[in-house]
């Protein structure tokens, strides 16, 4: 299983996401990435704020880097996740995805929604939103599981 978490800059929610699923899936047959739908910040760490609220958390993610959202990434994956409604519809305008494509609050037992982006806001966003990827990944991996 590939997956694949889109965001607006890869450097706060689907990096963040990235990492809590890719140490949540540790010695499962599942491959997980990130990017954003633009390039804004291509090449980049992911923001220092997300890094430390990972953490916080025991979870590293100081080897990912921004990258953008690529035509062949709508091949290459078997799920595609956007962190929310505005990302979508980019997603959607780059193509049709050869896997399911989906929000990431559709696997948040508290509902559905937009995951907020932080970027602009103080550090408890970069928390609010870790307590929404890391329920989110448990109900994802949930489904992941045979």
């Amino acid at each position: 299983m590939r997956v694949l978490f889109v965001c607006l800059g890869n450097i706060c929610r689907s990096p963040l996401a990235h990492a809590v699923l890719r140490h949540k899936a540790e010695g499962l047959d599942v491959v997980v990435d990130s990017c954003g739908t633009s390039g804004w910040h291509e090449g980049e760490p992911s923001n220092p704020m997300s890094v430390r609220t990972a953490a916080k958390h025991g979870i590293d993610m100081s080897d990912l880097r921004s990258r953008k959202l690529t035509r062949r990434d709508l091949q290459d994956f078997d799920l595609i996740i956007a962190m929310d409604s505005s990302n979508l519809r980019n997603i959607k305008k780059l193509g049709e995805p050869r896997g399911r494509l989906a929000m990431m609050r559709e696997w948040d037992p508290h509902g559905p929604g937009d995951v907020p982006d932080p970027w602009s806001g103080p550090a408890s966003g970069f928390d609010e939103v870790y307590s929404i990827v890391d329920r989110c990944c448990d109900a994802l991996l949930d489904d992941l599981r045979p």
